[in-house]
């Protein structure tokens, strides 16, 4: 049998729910799911194979200090797979050219769609938040500029995906994502078996590297870039801009997102004091997508 615990938190919360699991028993460990409600509340739920205890619930409070107050109350459900639980209302994504899906839905890509799959049970990247989606509609649109990335870097990778649909579209570019958790990477590499994508140095594979922004000698000694993908947080964009701009190539693109349209403008004038302009930018509810060049001369 199954056991649900459903509490609110903030994004920040669901973000690090990977590294909670040291938290519990390997016995009592549940399986954690965050979603995004609006783009000020999520939903953490957490799935047990036994009834949880108030050990357990106390725990479980730590992930989301934000939701001190709650009463956590476990409910029993239906027996099923727990894959099926965590990927329950997730339907797949349309973005541009790009369809990403969760294992429930392979196979369900309309014809001439680019498919990627990033599993539903993993905490952030799976595509459904307004950041993810604005950056894939963005790419769609470089390409269909006749933008050609010939080395591309994904900054604060997440589950790889925007790396991958980058890659899917330039598949003979150069590929590096970079993330400062290491669980992200691993994460990464391992979605990139499932989404065909190689591993190596080599033009039209995936160099993974686990760092703060850029600052990596095997990132650096990668670039410059000419695009730079960037789906963070508003804060640490800014704080990124003196590294980030000098490592794109003359007409190269910056790609930034994770920040909210009230962000926008203190976002894109730290980035116009390191000598980059607006090219254009996708709109997703509250979230934008700016997309930065470099000038030529």
């Amino acid at each position: 049998m199954t056991w649900q615990v459903t509490l609110p938190c903030t994004r920040a919360e669901g973000e690090r729910i990977e590294q909670g699991a040291e938290l519990f028993a390997d016995a009592e460990a549940p399986v954690l799911v965050a979603t995004e409600e609006t783009a000020e509340r999520w939903r953490l739920d957490a799935y047990f194979e036994r009834k949880p205890d108030g050990q357990v619930l106390n725990a479980l409070l730590t992930l989301a200090p934000s939701a001190a107050g709650t009463r956590l109350k476990p409910e029993l459900v239906a027996e099923q797979d727990w894959v099926t639980l965590s990927q329950a209302g997730l339907e797949p994504i349309r973005a541009g050219r790009f369809f990403v899906h969760t294992p429930a839905h392979r196979g369900a890509a309309p014809a001439g769609a680019v498919a990627l799959e990033v599993d539903a049970g993993r905490a952030f990247g799976t595509g459904h938040h307004e950041t993810t989606t604005g950056c894939l509609v963005a790419l769609d649109a470089l390409k269909r500029q006749g933008f050609v990335a010939r080395n591309l870097i994904d900054v604060g990778t997440g589950t790889g995906l925007l790396a991958f649909a980058a890659m899917k579209l330039w598949p003979q570019a150069r590929a590096t994502a970079s993330d400062i958790d290491p669980v992200s990477i691993a994460v990464t590499r391992e979605n990139a078996a499932i989404n065909a994508v190689a591993l190596g140095a080599a033009p039209g594979r995936l160099v993974t590297a686990t760092a703060p922004g850029i600052d990596h000698p095997r990132l650096r000694q990668r670039g410059p870039y000419d695009l730079i993908i960037a789906n963070i947080l508003a804060g640490p964009l800014i704080a990124l801009a003196p590294t980030l701009a000098p490592a794109l190539v003359p007409g190269g693109r910056l790609m930034l997102a994770g920040l909210l349209q009230t962000q926008a403008e203190r976002v894109a004038r730290a980035y116009r004091r390191e000598g980059l302009r607006p090219s254009f930018s996708v709109q997703r509810g509250e979230w934008p997508t700016l997309v930065l060049r470099r000038p030529r001369s």
